[in-house]
């Protein structure tokens, strides 16, 4: 806690950087003190998750996106009693299936070929909504952050994706204030995905935000900061 703020962890996705919460970091000062964990160098979701907690205070608010939210998962299994609350963006606690599975060692494969490029190309119409693919505030801004994170930190994030134990079995251990939100067009971590885990946790609320895919903090910024900070100021 800094000048009376609580500090919150912001974990983000696969090749996401700190451009993904750009909209929110601002207006989340205002009653928190952001910080945006670097996935680049961990190759599994434990030391992921251990660096979190390395960096973090006592106590901390924790916001995970996508393989973000993995690592959230993690924490909580790690020192769930430092955790305040929690938020679980465009997530999952189930483990991927197999044909997932595949499709992740498939884009390692073209990725170690040098074919980063496209990798990055195939998985935008899988991360956001039809509409904003050409949208340079939003597609524009996943390609580029994908650029950022690089190649080599894209092989290490999908090696601990592909490490992850299931999270399903823990879910009923969470017992503090949760949101769970996602876009209702969502097709990698889908909406039902998220009723299962705001069933699991008993203090949970569900938001789902229409006409928006993988991404909110991009899509819907607006709307994602303001679930956001309400679920701050949640008692």
């Amino acid at each position: 806690m800094v000048n009376g703020k609580p500090t919150l962890a912001l974990l983000p996705g696969l090749l996401n950087d700190e451009a993904l919460w750009q909209h929110q970091i601002a207006p989340l000062s205002e009653k928190a003190q952001p910080w945006v964990a670097d996935f680049t160098s961990q190759d599994s979701i434990a030391a992921m998750a251990a660096g979190v907690l390395e960096a973090m205070p006592e106590r901390f608010a924790l916001c995970g996106l996508s393989m973000g939210g993995y690592v959230a998962f993690e924490i909580m299994r790690q020192a769930p009693e430092r955790v305040e609350r929690l938020a679980l963006l465009d997530t999952q606690a189930r483990q991927d299936p197999p044909e997932i599975r595949q499709r992740r060692k498939d884009m390692m494969q073209l990725a170690e070929k040098g074919e980063f490029k496209g990798v990055t190309q195939r998985l935008l119409p899988q991360l956001v909504h039809p509409d904003r693919v050409e949208a340079p505030e939003v597609g524009g801004v996943v390609l580029a952050m994908a650029e950022r994170v690089g190649k080599a930190a894209f092989l290490h994030q999908q090696t601990a994706i592909l490490g992850r134990i299931d999270s399903l079995p823990t879910l009923a251990q969470i017992a503090c204030p949760t949101l769970v939100l996602c876009g209702e067009n969502d097709l990698l971590t889908p909406p039902d995905r998220h009723l299962e885990m705001a069933a699991g946790i008993a203090d949970a609320r569900l938001v789902k935000l229409p006409d928006c895919g993988h991404l909110p903090p991009l899509e819907r910024p607006q709307n994602t900061t303001a679930a956001l900070l309400q679920w701050l100021q949640q008692s």
